[in-house]
């Protein structure tokens, strides 16, 4: 177990905290959190770690949050107003310690050394801590523990530890603290615990098996109640304990399912691989996805860390094999947002699982396919055809934005979003055809992108109302940049409304040609008809865009330009969001953007700036915005490195590295996963240049003179391309898969199984 218990050497994969600080320690459990997609465990201290049920707290805090979340476990709490929330389970890793008698709590003692790491190569989480307790014993310890990624339903914990005393009397209890909280108990046996929501209906059951040896020799615990297992004995100095772990979790979704067979069969294979070979399935795992997805950056270590940590965060919190999930605003490593889906997920964290992983980014988009009927609903009820996607979205795709909450001073404050905030299926609609583009997965787009893409496209037609002025408009939105709210033809919303209209044409034709047969099933269903189709068109042509073809000068949205300009160098100093600064009616009546809108409008859709209208839309908008979200710096860094203006772009690239890597307490409710994001856009869409020109795979690299190179693989139609940037050369190696064409900046390339082809850039 020893063994197990060391980091893995090679400089660039672990990330080290030292001792405890209460300011800090939920961000340290947000940043070092473990998940596969399935399971999501928050870094806390296991061992003697006090329990959480206060419920006010006043002046005081939290010393610790531990939390275990399972994707799809959503149930509404007793809250007003209410919405749904990821119903946190049991908390397996927890151990309960007594010496002589007395029960042993942490902050009782003295730290004499805390380090936490989290091996991001192995995807596991290593301690260890040395802690003067009771009486001046000293208690010696490590542990390790994951959530595998080699079967989702698996987790382990291992623990080493020894005592300096002999004859002291000690009680070790393993259990699993606060099973069922909140949820009704539906079996409660000694290895396997089942619990059913009380207003979804869903249910989840987990089994255990722990072993416990001293000096190799296995102790017999008592099990007087479910999931518990106490030990006793009387220590001798410096004798080793070991004890393993082994967990497993099912979800079910249905009444008629139970969940308690499905976690017994995960024990049984678990316990006949044992622990070390769970441990080894799991770190073989993650190897094969680091294999696909590794960023190497040479000369520059602050920014090789962060891309480490962005493409580790990102492969543990998505799931391939389940369709009925998405990933949340925190993923699976805090309360925050209570686990509910935004657009972040198609915009920000999409281009990463489609470059790298497809068949992630496929089980993404399905969510969205299976959610159809709730963002069906929310159109109809709001008067519109077609299919408006919830802003917040659960298990179900209703819509679970608040319509209002009470405010500190117990005034009430309209929450618009749910409302307002439309862009969200323009974005969706974005996600799948570059999904289809990049991936050629014909089988998604006829069985279910082309539907998702009519029915956003039927919205945004029915959105653009035609008015006197001979436009159509679309008013009383909300664009990215929440500060100004209930606005009128915002360019971002307006010009993807467009798009997807345009792209819902496109797919008409695309599968009248290929799949008649299909088309002819799903025009009956759907109830298309020319006439609708000529509207469509109409709108594309017609619907109002914020440009101004002298300038080429987007309004970000109708009268922005009139609004007081404020120059935000004034207020670089700030420790808080520009609009608690000065104010949430000033914020709104000035030009300040909360988070990239035109600018990821230029993201996006780069063709709708063509010339110098790129530059001159970013040098306008970038003195404007003041980043109040963490989407912002991945965005801009990804434009400002598409530009050429790299000193720029890598400012903007540290500075959304910053937003996890540096303890921030604002980080306890979780990691901002859509930031790790636009950081990975920002180097590889970015600097990379990675994109898709004339339907083929491209890259037109830009990097910081400090990089002395670049590396990366990338996915595209079946094959695996790993590309290489130095200095003046760019290599591109086809790993896998058939010939293919490449274009290198202006020049096309034909690549060849196993040849490394090298180009000057």
């Amino acid at each position: 177990m020893l063994e197990a218990l060391e980091p893995t050497e090679e400089p660039g994969w672990v990330l080290s905290h030292d001792g405890y600080h209460v300011l800090t320690e939920t961000a340290v459990e947000s940043r070092f959190a473990l998940g596969n997609g399935f399971l999501g465990m928050r870094a806390s201290r296991p061992v003697s770690r006090g329990p959480t049920w206060v419920s006010w707290l006043g002046y005081i805090r939290w010393a610790s949050w531990p939390r275990c979340y399972v994707a799809g476990l959503f149930d509404r709490p007793n809250t007003v107003p209410p919405v749904p929330a990821l119903v946190p389970v049991a908390d397996w890793s927890r151990v309960r310690l007594v010496l002589d008698d007395n029960p042993q709590l942490l902050l009782d003692g003295e730290f004499l050394s805390s380090v936490r790491q989290l091996d991001m190569r192995r995807g596991v989480l290593l301690a260890d801590l040395s802690y003067k307790a009771h009486a001046g014993i000293t208690v010696n310890g490590g542990e390790l523990r994951l959530v595998s990624l080699a079967d989702r339903a698996v987790a382990l914990q291992l623990l080493r530890f020894s005592l300096d005393r002999d004859g002291i009397d000690v009680t070790l209890e393993a259990n699993f603290a606060m099973a069922g909280m909140g949820m009704e108990p539906l079996q409660l046996d000694r290895d396997v615990s089942a619990w059913r929501t009380e207003g979804s209906g869903k249910a989840v059951a987990m089994a255990g098996s722990v072993t416990l040896r001293a000096d190799g020799r296995p102790l017999v615990p008592e099990r007087s109640f479910s999931l518990r297992w106490i030990w006793r004995w009387r220590s001798v100095a410096g004798q080793v304990l070991e004890l393993d772990r082994l967990v497993t979790v099912a979800r079910s979704d249905s009444l008629a399912d139970d969940p308690a067979p499905v976690a017994a069969d995960a024990l049984a294979r678990s316990r006949a691989l044992g622990w070390r070979g769970v441990l080894a399935a799991h770190e073989t795992a993650w190897q094969q996805r680091w294999d696909a997805s590794d960023i190497i950056i040479e000369g520059d270590d602050e920014v090789q860390e962060a891309a480490r940590f962005a493409v580790y965060h990102l492969t543990s919190t998505a799931n391939p094999e389940d369709e009925r999930v998405s990933v949340g605003a925190r993923g699976l490593t805090g309360d925050a947002y209570f686990g509910h889906v935004f657009w972040d997920t198609e915009i920000y964290l999409l281009p990463f699982y489609v470059a790298v992983w497809p068949e992630a980014a496929r089980a993404l988009l399905m969510y969205r396919y299976h959610t159809l009927h709730g963002a069906r609903a929310k159109a109809d009820a709001m008067g519109y055809k077609g299919a408006l996607y919830a802003w917040e979205s659960a298990d179900t795709g209703e819509e679970t934005t608040p319509d209002r909450v009470v405010g500190p001073g117990g005034e009430t404050i309209d929450i618009l979003t749910g409302r307002m905030e439309q862009h969200i299926s323009a974005d969706i609609a974005y996600a799948v055809w570059q999904y289809w583009r990049a991936t050629g997965d014909d089988a998604f787009f006829i069985d279910a992108g082309a539907e998702i893409l009519l029915e956003t496209a039927r919205f945004w037609a029915s959105r653009a109302v035609p008015e006197a002025d001979g436009k159509r408009h679309i008013r009383h939105v909300i664009g990215p940049d929440e500060y100004h709210e209930d606005v009128d033809d915002n360019s971002f919303t307006n010009v993807m409304a467009r798009w997807n209209i345009a792209r819902g044409l496109e797919a008409i034709e695309v599968i009248r040609a290929r799949w008649p047969d299909r088309a002819a099933a799903l025009w009956e269903r759907l109830a298309l008809g020319e006439p609708e189709l000529a509207d469509w068109h109409d709108a594309v042509g017609r619907i109002v865009t914020g440009l101004d073809p002298t300038t080429g000068l987007y309004e970000q949205f109708a009268g922005y330009h009139k609004l007081e300009p404020l120059d935000l160098s004034l207020y670089a100093d700030r420790k808080v969001p520009i609009d608690v600064v000065i104010g949430r009616e000033r914020t709104q009546r000035s030009q300040v953007v909360k988070q990239a809108d035109v600018v990821a409008l230029l993201a996006l859709l780069p063709d709708e700036f063509p010339g110098a209208a790129a530059k001159a839309n970013f040098h306008y908008y970038e003195p404007r915005c003041a980043h109040g979200s963490s989407l912002s710096a991945g965005i801009h860094a990804l434009v400002a490195a598409r530009l050429g203006e790299t000193e720029t772009a890598l400012r903007f690239l540290r500075q959304a590295a910053a937003a996890d890597l540096e303890l921030d307490p604002n980080s306890a409710g979780g990691i901002r996963i859509a930031g790790l994001g636009g950081l990975w856009q920002a180097i590889v869409l970015g600097f990379a240049g990675l994109g898709v020109k004339v339907d083929m795979l491209s890259i037109d690299p830009r990097l910081p003179p400090q990089w002395r190179s670049l590396s990366f693989r990338v996915c595209w139609r079946g094959r695996s391309v790993a590309i290489r940037i130095s200095g003046t050369t760019a290599e591109a190696t086809l790993v896998a898969g058939d010939a293919m064409e490449m274009r290198i900046r202006a020049a096309t390339q034909k690549l060849t199984p196993g040849a490394t082809l090298q180009v000057s850039v």
